[in-house]
């Protein structure tokens, strides 16, 4: 099983006893161990009574850790200032479970005889275990194997590990690899937004350890899970071999609510799967790249994602490409929101789960059925892969679509592959509409399908929807999900519209994306309530 060491920074002496309830904390989250982070009190002339504390009262075992500010840390004292502190701490009575030392420090010949030798001084029974480690935040270390082979062939050190950051999902993959390859206790993960994905199935590839934080801190490495994160949410102590990898594909994804919903759901059904955040760069090279080896991937075991904002469209392209299939809307849409990864064969099929939880969501505000929307004016503001969605869903039911768009030209081509095609309730009518048509006073519903308003997006504090349109008694439906109260549902709800939040669309399609993975569809009532 992997343990969870929960870092916590210690700068100054008058801090060890808020850093010792922070351990206490951690410990109540699951925390199996807590790493001290003392790159700054290392400095200060005081620091040995203040860091045998640290040491004698700790909740949990302990890792204490010096890193220098050329691995990313804030300690900027020689190799040898920094051997003689931690050699302090070996030989204080109350030793530290681990002690990590950086490679370049054991390279330094004289900094390596005093850790070394407050080693040999102590019983074997009380001696720390030696974590050799290599940070890199520029990136992949340029010498990351032959630094790996150097560490396990050291007969000191007792658990290797190697950290860098992550510059797209597929160094997590290389981690993976170092796992793999392990010719001991090893720690490899990759720092950064991109590289939680193997600080969590890590676990997968038998990784001695991984590190969170906790709830009210930022953590000492950039994409830090908290400890509740990991024990609760990714349940990491219960990942095994077998374990099936979900996520949600995007740039951004930070704001998704998917891991929380999803592996909620995974837990009640009692699968061994676990549903991460999987960012991607915005273009399709990007995309292709990342998706086709994660698929592709012989152990990692991915089973399936959603894809959002600005993937749609190219998890179209990337499962024709493949020989795969669409389901019905996805190949009316031309944009798809769910992978869906055969564990046998490994065939791939894209499919939208977006038009028919809109729709529903639609026709639920409106007190219609969810297939026949006929005499309704609905206008779609944006042009991008929900757009296409609702666009598709309203005509299909009867609803006449009018697209606005910033861009256009954009506008003009989703209207064009709509507009005549037989629909359910006869053909389709698609449009486009210029800025100024958001004004007419002709619709009874605004959909908006761009990213305005959402956390973290391009606008957030901003309403696709001009002060001056008239809104009383119209339905206004926003699919921004996170935040549930955007610019545009609060502007529409002061000026008298009947107002649907994109969360109970959101609920409804990822029910309907659990159901094409695992053959069940989950109820959204536990997850709005909890």
């Amino acid at each position: 099983m992997t343990l969870v060491a929960c870092s916590v920074t210690v700068d100054r002496p008058d801090l060890v006893s808020p850093a010792l309830d922070r351990a206490l904390n951690a410990k109540a989250d699951g925390a199996d161990l807590v790493e001290w982070r003392i790159d700054l009190l290392a400095m200060l002339p005081d620091a040995s009574g203040a860091i045998q504390r640290l040491l004698r009262d700790s909740p949990l075992p302990t890792i204490l850790t010096i890193r220098s500010e050329s691995e990313g840390g804030a300690f900027d004292g020689s190799p040898i200032e920094a051997a003689r502190v931690l050699a302090a701490a070996i030989a204080c009575g109350a030793p530290p479970h681990f002690v990590d030392v950086e490679a370049s420090l054991l390279r330094d010949r004289r900094a390596s005889d005093v850790v070394h030798a407050a080693l040999a001084a102590l019983e074997e029974s009380q001696r720390p275990s030696l974590v050799v480690s290599l940070h890199d935040l520029a990136g992949r270390p340029k010498a990351l194997w032959s630094e790996l082979e150097r560490m396990w062939s050291d007969p000191a050190c007792h658990v290797a590990k190697v950290a860098w950051t992550a510059r797209t999902l597929r160094d997590n993959l290389e981690a993976f690899e170092v796992l793999g390859s392990r010719q001991g206790p090893t720690i490899a993960l990759c720092m950064g937004e991109q590289g939680v994905l193997s600080r969590v199935m890590g676990a997968k590839f038998g990784a001695f350890l991984t590190f969170a934080r906790l709830d009210d801190e930022e953590g000492t490495a950039p994409g830090q899970p908290t400890v509740r994160e990991l024990v609760d949410r990714y349940r990491i102590k219960a990942i095994t071999h077998h374990t099936r990898v979900y996520g949600v594909v995007g740039w951004p994804v930070s704001h998704s609510r998917g891991p929380i919903v999803h592996n909620a759901w995974f837990d009640q059904l009692g699968l061994d799967a676990r549903y991460l955040a999987l960012p991607m760069g915005p273009t399709w090279e990007s995309f292709k790249a990342s998706l086709a080896e994660l698929v592709e991937h012989p152990v990692l075991g991915l089973a399936g994602v959603s894809v959002t904002l600005p993937h749609k469209e190219h998890l179209v392209r990337f499962v024709q490409e493949r020989g795969g299939a669409l389901d019905d809307a996805s190949l009316a849409i031309g944009a798809a929101n769910t992978l869906v990864i055969d564990p046998v064969s490994r065939a791939l099929r894209a499919c939208n789960t977006d038009a028919l939880a809109g729709i529903e969501s639609l026709a639920e505000a409106l007190g219609r059925a969810s297939d026949d929307l006929r005499g309704l004016r609905v206008a779609i503001l944006g042009a991008g892969g929900v757009a296409r969605a609702m666009a598709w869903a309203c005509a299909n039911a009867g609803a006449h679509v009018v697209v606005i768009n910033r861009t256009h030209e954009r506008a003009v081509a989703l209207a064009a592959t709509l507009d005549g095609r037989s629909g359910e309730r006869g053909p389709m009518r698609v449009e486009v509409g210029e800025g100024a048509s958001i004004r007419c006073g002709c619709f009874h519903a605004f959909i908006n399908a761009t990213p305005m308003g959402m956390q973290d997006g391009p606008a957030p504090d901003e309403s696709p929807i001009p002060d001056e349109v008239a809104l009383d008694g119209v339905i206004v439906m926003d699919t921004v999900y996170v935040p549930e109260r955007t610019p545009l549902v609060q502007q529409a709800t002061s000026r008298g519209a009947r107002v649907v939040t994109g969360s109970g669309m959101f609920l409804r399609q990822a029910a309907l994306q659990c159901e094409l993975w695992t053959g069940t569809r989950p109820s959204t009532i536990s997850v709005q309530e909890s």
